[in-house]
């Protein structure tokens, strides 16, 4: 039995399903329902449409709970609060199910247990952060969401905090779903990843279909750097001679590369190979006349050009 599941939910009608154990990560621009549909999972909104399934059992949402929140799901908002002037291990201990032997192991692998004689006041906000989400497991879920977590983190605190939600799902068995504003924060820790646009499901599939076979160009741009070549998303780091053969079309069909900034103009054969070999990334391109192709060229790190080729009548 999955243990979560979608039907319908909301005007975009998202149905998905997540099995015990999966990392199921939600990307998507912001105003795309990221935040929203999280809540909806965790009983915390009503969804205006369909259905949410949690171990078999429909979510009942605030409206039909006299405290809000589905039990078993537990909920990081990325708008945490701690109580003021207390000791980290005042705050964990309160309803704390777990024996000493399990809290020292919780606190170890949310890398608090040298924090443990702190006040909260005295705390940097990626401590505060783990603190937050080692509170959420003293009485541990079997569904964790994780809204925005890296938001306003350095990279320090960042990479620890990925560690800890790593090891909170392979030592502790805690299934998460996690939401990010920065997709590429997600790709190496989910097994699948849920693209969202406008309260829709844009495309569902694993981090390097997502990645390497976008459906449209929303998607690639979330991911990244991308040239569409024909109907074809090319990542930058995928150009090679080869492809940039194909983006070109082949050196014999093209009567003059002309570039712009001042860069100067080649004729083909040599010379055009001799630019290509200069072209770093080919951000895009379009058709500007019936034999003439328009290409938005990044020559080294930061100087981008334009260029038009020009093909043999």
């Amino acid at each position: 039995m999955d243990l979560l599941q979608l039907i319908g939910v909301n005007s975009g009608g998202i149905s998905f399903t997540q099995k015990k154990g999966q990392n199921l990560a939600i990307a998507g621009e912001t105003g795309s329902g990221k935040s929203t549909l999280l809540k909806i999972i965790g009983g915390l909104a009503e969804p205006s449409a369909g259905v949410v399934l949690f171990e078999g059992q429909r979510v009942l949402g605030p409206t039909e709970r006299l405290v809000p929140g589905q039990p078993g799901i537990a909920y990081l908002s990325q708008h945490f609060e701690l109580w003021h002037n207390y000791r980290v291990e005042e705050i964990l201990s309160y309803a704390n199910d777990m024996t000493p032997e399990e809290s020292a192991e919780l606190y170890a692998i949310c890398h608090i247990d040298h924090l443990l004689g702190r006040r909260t006041d005295a705390l940097s906000g990626g401590e505060r952060q783990r603190i937050a989400l080692a509170r959420l497991l003293v009485r541990p879920p079997r569904l964790l969401l994780l809204d925005e977590p890296f938001s306003n983190l350095d990279m320090i605190h960042k990479d620890t905090l990925k560690r800890v939600i790593r090891n909170i799902g392979e030592q502790l068995g805690i299934t998460c779903i996690l939401v990010s504003h920065d997709p590429l924060d997600l790709m190496a820790w989910a097994d699948e990843v849920l693209v969202l646009r406008d309260g829709g499901v844009e495309q569902q599939g694993p981090p390097e279909r997502i990645y390497r076979q976008p459906i449209n160009e929303y998607v690639a741009g979330l991911f990244g750097k991308y040239n569409l070549i024909g109907k074809t998303f090319v990542r930058p780091e995928d150009i090679d001679k080869h492809s940039l053969q194909r983006v070109f079309d082949a050196a014999d069909s093209i009567d003059t590369l002309i570039v712009g900034s001042g860069s100067g103009v080649w004729r083909p054969p040599s010379d055009l190979r001799q630019a290509l070999r200069a072209v770093s990334i080919v951000l895009d391109a379009m058709q500007t006349g019936p034999a003439i192709r328009t290409y938005n060229i990044m020559m080294g790190e930061r100087r981008r050009v334009a260029a038009a080729l020009i093909a043999v009548p």
